[in-house]
């Protein structure tokens, strides 16, 4: 990225009305068949569009062929049943409906990766495509096969491996994992989860990126913020080692969080994605509060490294909203980037 400053989302974008139900958390889709197939890739289109006229620098798909961040990954994949649900706590906050893990794990065919030769033939920009990490996909299912979370998140890294390679091949410049789970549980963190993630990036030559958040404005994750006092410190936990890992780019949530800026310095030297726009309220930010987020963390990590982004996906917000909001955080990124080269 030639870019000083290139903004970015952390993950998903408002659907169309005619394809979900706006404002709704994995809404289910409104078309069927070779309908739903078309409309996926025009809602692309659209999403690409609304990044491109905020000023967004590295765009993404805006999550619009996928209905949930983790469970449309697996859906494509052998030894899930998604008929013999479940109820299990998610991230141990919220009871959830899921598949069961039944037989071997295996990928039989691409997922995403033709949806990525599209959105690459539509922008010459730099683009990322988000996956779900390992820890959170074992986290998302029952498991009655492996019987061994650690078991499972290696099985699902060499099959996010094989996803994230084709996804290079087709043109991706940076590929994100998705890893909400890094934020409940530290001590699989540090014994294998790291390690697992570095197995799905095992070969990569694009940049990498994990996302790390404290979740959607969903009321179980705003609930469970309030439980966390007046400082987040869950990212010391992981970013030590983190820190020494094989991941290019960190994302994290900063934008009315209780997230210590200071964390930051624990990955000095990575690049880092911040999250300048808050994704759990209505209010548009002003350009201004998101330049003073940037600001805050420039004092933890160096200009060349750090990206403009979102706390997290915006697909619960209306796409007004969304836009008011991309085009504050462009805005934001614009006022320090002058101050900067100003200096």
């Amino acid at each position: 990225m030639n870019t000083l400053l290139p903004t970015s989302t952390a993950g998903s974008l408002p659907k169309p009305s005619w394809l979900a139900q706006p404002e709704t958390l994995w809404s289910p889709w409104k078309l069927q068949g070779d309908e739903l197939a078309e409309g996926k890739l025009d809602a692309l289109r659209i999403s690409l569009a609304d990044q491109l006229h905020s000023g967004i620098d590295i765009v993404s798909d805006g999550e619009q062929t996928r209905q949930h961040f983790v469970t449309t990954f697996i859906e494509h994949l052998s030894g899930v049943d998604f008929e013999k649900r479940q109820i299990v706590k998610i991230r141990d906050r919220y009871d959830a409906s899921v598949p069961s893990v039944v037989g071997e794990v295996a990928r039989l065919k691409p997922v995403f990766v033709e949806d990525a030769r599209f959105l690459r033939q539509l922008t010459s920009h730099p683009i990322k495509w988000a996956l779900p990490g390992p820890m959170t996909m074992i986290d998302t299912l029952y498991d009655g096969h492996y019987k061994s979370r650690e078991k499972l998140a290696w099985e699902f890294a060499k099959i996010l491996n094989q996803e994230a390679r084709e996804l290079e091949a087709a043109g991706v410049d940076i590929i994100q994992f998705d890893e909400p789970a890094f934020n409940v549980f530290f001590d699989e963190v540090n014994d294998w989860g790291i390690a697992a993630l570095e197995r799905a990036v095992e070969g990569l030559k694009c940049e990498t990126a994990v996302h790390i958040c404290y979740g959607y404005g969903i009321k179980a994750n705003t609930d469970w913020k309030k439980t966390l006092g007046t400082e987040w410190r869950q990212y010391e936990e992981v970013f030590p080692k983190l820190q020494k890992s094989a991941i290019d780019i960190i994302s994290l949530e900063c934008q009315n969080s209780r997230v210590p800026m200071d964390l930051i310095e624990l990955i000095r030297g990575k690049k880092v994605m911040v999250g300048a726009i808050d994704v759990a309220t209505n209010a548009v930010e002003t350009a201004e509060q998101v330049a003073d987020t940037l600001r805050k963390a420039l004092q933890f990590v160096d200009a060349d490294k750090l990206y403009p982004s979102t706390n997290c996906g915006m697909v619960p917000l209306s796409r007004q909203v969304a836009s008011g909001k991309l085009a504050a955080l462009s805005a934001g990124a614009d006022i320090v980037r002058r101050e900067i080269l100003g200096k």
